[in-house]
């Protein structure tokens, strides 16, 4: 028997990705080690050999993106004393989600006494109509040290994409000895690149990158960061120990060049090779 459907039914819901990644790192003998790890679904970890004291893991989503729907969930801790280097495979796509529904991604980062962490992901691609969620945590003791960058371009230049709509909502938490050291809320929802092209927002660009740098000798790398940054980004001394900064850039390639030698120049160490231009 033929089935007729019906136009005002509800649309069935599609399947959506889940991924789930715990991981803390260790010191043991002079090294930082593997101390628990979990993951589960679309999301898992890669860990490259290599001779540098950190421990160094690379987040790979096995979906291919994100789209409405979606939840990711990434916690990482690195011990006492111990230095961890998380960075992504590839640039995360944000892809057009169906309407009302939102990706989530969030992430928990903690740092105990003496330790050090870098969060380098790659650039999120916002594709029309997009819609994301985005938080990232973080718990800092008072001596820790802690680099944050997070690039996003919005539609592919290259490729003549234009991200004419779409929702994006950005939150940071710092916290450093149980007290809120930094915050920061990102909101660009209707029309992305509309908003980006007003002078007093992005003043037409196409990629933009946040850089935060939270530890106890920050105001020292103050005049380095803004000579790396150049003319299309600035850097402020928040408070003490705490240095921010922003940049802007024509597209994605143009940001990755700026943003390499920036990133160098808080970390002091080599940058993970997924990053190589």
């Amino acid at each position: 028997m033929n089935r007729v459907s019906d136009p005002a039914a509800p649309r069935a819901s599609q399947p959506r990705a889940r991924g789930r990644i715990d991981l803390s790192a260790k010191l043991r003998a002079g090294r930082s080690r593997i101390g628990d790890l979990h993951q589960a679904g679309s999301f898992k970890l890669l860990f490259p050999h290599g001779a540098s004291q950190a421990l160094q893991a690379v987040v790979l989503n096995t979906a291919g993106g994100v789209t409405g729907g979606d939840r990711f969930h990434l916690t990482a801790r690195a011990d006492e004393d111990a230095q961890m280097v998380l960075t992504t495979q590839a640039a995360e796509r944000i892809y057009r989600a169906q309407p009302g529904e939102i990706g989530q991604v969030r992430t928990a980062l903690s740092v105990a006494a003496g330790a050090r962490m870098d969060w380098l992901p790659q650039e999120t691609i916002l594709f029309e109509a997009a819609a994301l969620d985005r938080r990232i945590e973080v718990d800092l003791a008072e001596d820790a040290r802690f680099l944050a960058v997070e690039p996003l371009i919005f539609g592919r230049r290259a490729m003549g994409e234009i991200v004419e709509t779409g929702h994006l909502t950005d939150r940071w938490r710092v916290m450093r000895g149980g007290d809120l050291c930094f915050a920061d809320n990102l909101r660009l929802s209707g029309q992305p690149q509309a908003l980006m092209n007003r002078s007093a927002i992005g003043g037409g660009a196409g990629a933009m990158a946040s850089l935060l740098l939270v530890a106890p000798d920050a105001d020292l790398y103050v005049d380095r960061l803004r000579r790396a940054l150049g003319p299309n980004g600035g850097a402020s001394l928040v408070r003490p120990g705490v240095l921010f900064a922003r940049l802007l850039a024509e597209d994605g390639f143009e940001m990755r060049r700026t943003l390499i030698p920036a990133i160098h120049a808080l970390s002091g160490a080599d940058i993970p090779k997924t990053w190589m231009l």
